[in-house]
């Protein structure tokens, strides 16, 4: 597959989580990654997990992932990129936290921190969401927070440590 990126200097390290929980959820989550391959390289992916919901559980269970890719794309044409990619591959607009037919969420963009309209990095809630921490301490486990100051699998534990939640996460054979 040819990049959409034409010169590979000034590569990011970008970790970026899908989900999906609407069939066919892998294909989805397949189509995601080949797309993510048009605007970098992938470095590595996660396997899928199988997630409950969060926000609004009358729904069905998310797969999800995440994968770090080198890009040249700056944050900004990242994002626009990435929004791009979710209305190709089918996403419907829809009320927060109900279910989608895929998902694209920058986690972190180098060890950079942006809080701007429509792109918050590192990802504002990821602490929080162990359908993020755990594929992400599958590829990343000593990946530092610049904000926290803290790896994400020190994340992790302190989430394991402080909350017990219905959130169930269920490691799956699929490898994205």
């Amino acid at each position: 597959m040819e990049l959409d990126n034409q010169h590979l200097d000034n590569q990011h390290q970008v970790f970026i989580a899908l989900g999906s929980n609407i069939e066919p959820r892998e294909k989805r989550l397949r189509e995601a990654v080949a797309k993510l391959q048009t605007i970098g390289e992938i470095v590595a992916a996660s396997s899928v997990f199988e997630t409950t919901p969060v926000g609004y559980s009358s729904q069905p269970n998310f797969y999800n992932g995440v994968v770090e890719i080198t890009t040249n794309l700056e944050p900004r044409p990242l994002i626009e990129r990435l929004r791009k990619f979710e209305t190709e591959l089918g996403r419907t607009p829809r009320a927060r936290w109900h279910e989608r037919e895929i998902d694209f969420d920058i986690l972190f963009y180098e060890d950079l921190v942006i809080d701007e309209e429509g792109l918050i990095v590192p990802h504002p809630e990821l602490q929080n969401r162990k359908f993020v921490l755990v594929p992400l301490v599958e590829i990343a486990p000593n990946y530092k927070h610049p904000v926290f100051h803290r790896t994400v699998g020190e994340l992790l534990g302190a989430l394991n440590e402080r909350e017990h939640s219905d959130e169930t996460i269920i490691h799956t054979s699929i490898q994205l």
